[in-house]
């Protein structure tokens, strides 16, 4: 079920994942789906790099940066 939702005065509709499959068309499912290994080819380039890359911890709700061992240092 899709619902409207108000961010920076303008409505958004964000929908579920059943509309999503009805509401998108091909060319868009594959340009998501590029989009998705593309970010994870990155990470995993950054990984071997041996290059921090900033995530988000939902539960904690704040950003963090992970060094290449795993090591979490929070943002302020």
């Amino acid at each position: 079920m899709s619902k409207i939702i108000i961010v920076n005065g303008r409505s958004v509709k964000v929908i579920d994942n059943t509309e999503k499959q009805n509401a998108l068309s091909q060319e868009d499912k594959d340009i998501d789906f590029r989009a998705k290994e593309a970010v994870k080819a990155a990470l995993a380039k950054a990984k071997v790099c041996k290059k921090p890359i900033a995530r988000y911890d939902l539960k904690a709700k704040r950003a963090y940066i992970e060094d290449a061992e795993g090591n979490r240092r929070y943002v302020e």
